[in-house]
């Protein structure tokens, strides 16, 4: 039933809490991240706001302020607090967000068990399909800026203590990486069904895709590592100029998360705390920059999302465990969701004859198709149910505290 789900994800986000101080959960750690009391807030602003304003008889908000506080980008609702100053929101505390997502709860399951026309129901199931898939990508947002949070303390401070607790990926014998080939031609690109899609998704529409290779696993660490023993970071020739010039204004000399200590040995923050750096395991929080420069050293480059999008068709989804698994098992492609967002060559723009929605909600995906470049699969971080083959996740080339990585691709000669 559509409450029991809803209870399901509303309550997930909650358990990803649970490990947490409420300073942790008040604290920001630069302007792309988000407090976590912010993400536990702005999700139940969002059916406050989408759902009940508009649906529920004799609706009062729950706190007039949270209307301003808690919007993130929807400049058709109104007024926001500013991105950058969500750090500074030290009321109202996490009891009182709590309070906040119960409310809104209880209000939600009222209007779901009430008399409503079969007009009302439909955009009602529409509306609760739409703000589940939200929570569930700011679930992941969730994990991403605690790990970056926590990374930025000289303790290293572990989200979880205890690997054991979190059920860490299983270990696999490493396999060699293969090429796999692709025959290409006219594809169908986009969402297929009835089930649950963004509008970046949409329409389904044809696109033709020369013959191309797709390397069957993820770029490891012990990859990554010899592209910077071979001066990969100090080496423009395999540089875009933008990346370049980016990279070195920031003086970067590895991945994110990754130190060196003084014996020698490479180490990487993880949310189970520092760790060494395993060497099967995919690479990770890798700009499309870095992506680039490794595929340029490597003789590859990345793949087209149209590329990635073919390839995946008929894939099995998997569910990650908060780091991505070293080795994988199986033949044929592998790491394709659960374990790292893949980086893509292609800049995220709308599909040929998207339509932006009316009202404040058609500014979900379409306003930001600009400067950003697609990413595709799923990660560690990623919740259960959430991946599919056509999802289309996008960032700037320079972020790097998502779970990205690098699969590479190259042209059938």
């Amino acid at each position: 039933m559509l409450i029991d789900h809803y209870h399901t994800v509303r309550q997930h986000s909650l358990r990803l809490a649970e490990p947490l101080s409420d300073e942790d959960c008040g604290a920001q750690s630069m302007p792309d991240a988000s407090p976590v009391k912010w993400h536990l807030a702005h999700t139940t602003w969002f059916f406050e706001t989408f759902i009940l304003e508009s649906m529920e008889a004799g609706f009062a908000p729950f706190h007039p302020a949270f209307r301003v506080l808690f919007n993130s980008y929807y400049n058709g609702v109104g007024e926001k607090h500013p991105r950058a100053q969500r750090g500074l929101l030290t009321r109202p505390g996490m009891a009182q967000v709590r309070a906040y997502r119960a409310n809104v709860d209880a209000r939600i399951a009222r209007l779901l068990a009430g008399e409503l026309a079969r007009d009302a129901r439909e955009r009602l199931t529409m509306l609760l399909a739409l703000g589940l898939e939200h929570e569930q990508q700011h679930q992941e947002l969730l994990l991403t800026d605690v790990k970056h949070l926590l990374a930025q303390s000289a303790l290293f401070p572990a989200y979880l203590d205890k690997v054991d607790s979190a059920a860490p990926p299983a270990r696999h014998a490493a396999q060699p990486t293969a090429w796999l080939a692709f025959d290409g031609g006219l594809a169908q690109i986009g969402h297929a069904g009835d089930g649950f899609c963004f509008d970046n998704e949409l329409p389904r529409h044809p696109q033709y895709v020369a013959p191309f290779e797709l390397a069957s696993a993820l770029v490891t660490n012990g990859e990554f590592l010899a592209f910077i023993e071979a001066g990969g970071y100090r080496t423009a020739h395999w540089w875009l100029a933008e990346g370049w010039d980016w990279g070195r204004t920031q003086q970067l000399t590895c991945p994110l998360y990754w130190q060196c200590d003084e014996a020698g040995h490479w180490l990487e923050f993880t949310l189970f705390g520092l760790r060494p750096l395993d060497p099967q395991a995919p690479a990770t929080h890798l700009s499309l920059f870095e992506a680039d420069a490794y595929a340029h050293w490597a003789g590859a480059r990345l793949p087209t999302e149209a590329e990635w999008e073919v390839a995946a068709q008929g894939i099995d989804m998997q569910v990650g465990q908060l780091h991505p698994a070293a080795g994988a098992s199986g033949t044929g492609l592998r790491q394709m969701f659960g374990h790292c967002w893949q980086w893509t060559s292609s800049s995220y723009a709308p599909y040929p004859g998207y339509r932006t929605a009316p009202g404040a909600l058609g500014e979900y995906n379409g306003k930001f198709m600009l400067n950003q470049y697609v990413l595709r699969g799923s990660s560690c971080a990623t919740p259960a149910g959430h991946a599919r083959a056509s999802y289309r996740n996008f960032f700037p080339a320079g972020a790097r505290w998502q779970f990205s990585g690098i699969r590479l691709a190259r042209q059938v000669e």
